[in-house]
């Protein structure tokens, strides 16, 4: 089964900020925040792609799927 790790603790911590600080800067709960961290939330899009753009990196190096096993195209 595919899961989705994220960096976003790993992030807030360089940039010394609280789940709740985060939070409010992209207009979500601190809730929202704690979930997708540990794992148990799996955020929309735009949620990601605010945690992304708020830190300044592209979604990928936040969101990762874990155990996937997803066929690619190859010899493109």
């Amino acid at each position: 089964m595919t899961s989705l790790d994220n960096r976003i603790r790993v992030y807030r911590a360089e940039y010394r900020m609280s789940q709740a600080e985060l939070a409010e800067k992209i207009g979500v709960t601190r809730k929202t925040i704690s979930t997708i961290e540990v794992g148990r939330f799996v955020p929309s899009t735009i949620i990601a792609l605010k945690i992304a753009k708020y830190f300044g990196v592209p979604v990928e190096d936040i969101f990762k799927l874990q155990d996937d096993d997803t066929p690619t195209v190859s010899g493109t």
